[in-house]
């Protein structure tokens, strides 16, 4: 038997019908289309004197500005709209496009597919009795959030201010840092549901246009009723799918992104969320801050050199303790041999174990910080992993070794100025800890050359991910590990850009002419 409720329930029409020329018709359709909701307000007045018009306002409650409606639409036609002079029915739009309305942003409206996605973006449609056709003018006033500074990228020198959830607010923040009339802008809505805006932002003249058809063609993909968020995105654009490596570089700080446009990448904007995707993402990049480039060049140098080591440290070093620990003892001086051997004689767990249990302990603590409210989450983390680390050497469950051990490797997962890599080495590290507890350090040699020819054969968007390491370009290397002087960076990376890998021509020119 039907259920009663949706016998009672009015189908809407096809949100792809055009307008009807009674007003009375299309307000009830809007009304039942949304559901009746109460934010949904509809204002029908009359204009004019001699010839009356009935219009209706239509807008958002909550998405439409209403000091904007009420200053620039409703009193220019309530106050300062005495008489309508004797025009035809059907040109009656156009006469308030052209003389009335003080909004900048109008345009006309023929169909409900435009006129829902007016309103849910916030704008105000202006619907005519007797008129097929309707006016859209822009009053979007949604609270937003203030620009303040990157929550995930700690800014030790440069600019202190990152993205917010405002499609329009973060792609003003890039055109205030790269003034070009090359700057160009593409805006898809994606999600059947939650019609998304998502723009692709790159500098013309400088980025590869294959890139750019590769990205708007991994777009135009994408098939689903709502993106909540740019990881949504960055899922759906992915190289490799089952690649624990980010292929998709992500960013909040609009300092970077621009430099990442003047590299010759693109930029993926989702209104909704403050974070930026950049493709294609080498791997050198989740080790480059923007810090780099604003200090002189010897200490980035080698603070890049400390943090390529820190990765190493924090993949390697629980595994390389539990191979050395278990099969290559002859490997440590005596004395050490002999400390590590004293520790251990009263820890009832292998080596590997040991390793397991302190690397799960730390990261469940670890979890737990993130996850409790910000006041007291890095105290209970720092305190649970003092407390903790103590009571197990005390009690004999793991060595005081192990805890150094723990306590470095997650420290050197600290230094990874990108979030996304720090996590895929938190994870690589249980796969090579069981290799070293079965084959040694032959074990840890092989997981770690799988993970290297992993790398190199990955892609982000046609350019190898190792690039460039592999393949080796000389000519890039002045910005991989070490970084070069300023007035040596005259070149882009040569697998991005092909077709203007050069910066700065004249002054390229000027220093060939002397």
């Amino acid at each position: 038997m039907p259920n009663s409720e949706n016998n009672n329930t009015s189908q809407p029409i096809s949100t792809k019908s055009p307008l009807f020329t009674s007003l009375l018709e299309n307000i009830q359709t809007v009304k039942t289309t949304l559901g009746n909701s109460d934010d949904i307000i509809v204002r029908e007045i009359t204009i004019g004197k001699t010839v009356k018009q009935t219009i209706a306002l239509i807008y958002i409650d909550g998405l439409s500005d209403t000091t904007a409606i009420t200053d620039f639409i409703m009193e220019t036609l309530m106050l300062e709209l005495d008489d309508i002079p004797e025009i035809q029915i059907g040109t009656i739009n156009q006469y308030l496009k052209e003389n009335c309305l003080t909004i900048c942003d109008v345009k006309d409206i023929s169909n409900f597919t435009t006129f829902y996605s007016s309103v849910l973006n916030g704008e105000t449609v202006i619907l005519f009795d007797g008129l097929a056709t309707g006016i859209s003018a822009s009053t979007k006033g949604a609270k937003d959030r203030a620009i303040a500074e990157p929550s995930t990228e700690s800014v030790i020198r440069g600019p202190r201010e990152a993205f917010t959830e405002t499609l329009r607010t973060n792609t003003a923040l890039i055109r205030r840092k790269i003034k070009s009339p090359n700057l160009w802008i593409k805006t898809k809505i994606i999600g059947e549901v939650t019609q998304t805006d998502v723009s692709i932002m790159y500098i013309n003249g400088i980025v590869n246009d294959k890139i750019v058809e590769e990205v708007l063609s991994r777009l135009d993909r994408i098939d689903i009723d709502g993106i909540l968020e740019s990881g949504y995105i960055e899922d759906f654009i992915q190289d490799s799918k089952f690649s624990m490596f980010p292929t998709v570089y992500n960013s909040e700080r609009p300092d970077v992104i621009a430099g990442e446009l003047l590299e010759g990448k693109v930029a993926i904007l989702v209104d909704g969320t403050p974070f930026v995707l950049i493709v294609p993402a080498l791997f050198t990049s989740f080790l480059q801050s923007a810090e780099d480039y604003y200090q002189h060049w010897i200490i980035s140098s080698l603070i890049r050199l400390l943090r390529f080591f820190g990765i190493s440290l924090a993949l390697v070093a629980p595994s390389l303790y539990v191979a050395i620990t278990t099969f290559h003892q002859e490997m440590l001086p005596t004395p050490m041999l002999i400390s590590i051997a004293s520790q251990r004689e009263g820890v009832p767990f292998p080596a590997v174990v040991e390793a397991l249990i302190m690397e799960i302990a730390f990261e469940i603590l670890r979890e737990a910080g993130l996850r409790m409210p910000r006041t007291i989450g890095p105290a209970v983390s720092i305190v649970g992993t003092l407390v903790i680390g103590q009571a197990a050497v005390e009690a004999g469950i793991v060595s005081a070794v192990m805890v150094i051990i723990v306590a470095l490797t997650a420290i050197c997962s600290f230094l990874f100025p990108a979030y996304g890599l720090s996590n895929t080495v938190r994870v690589l590290r249980f796969p090579l800890m069981i290799l070293a507890a079965m084959f040694g350090l032959f074990g840890v040699m092989f997981g770690v050359m799988i993970i290297i020819l992993h790398l190199c054969s990955l892609r982000s968007f046609g350019v190898p991910y190792m690039s460039p390491f592999g393949p080796l370009i000389l000519k890039d290397q002045k910005d991989a590990m070490v970084l070069f002087p300023r007035s040596s960076l005259l070149t882009r990376p040569r697998l991005v850009s092909k077709t203007n890998t050069t910066r700065g021509q004249k002054f390229v020119a000027h220093k060939k002419r002397n």
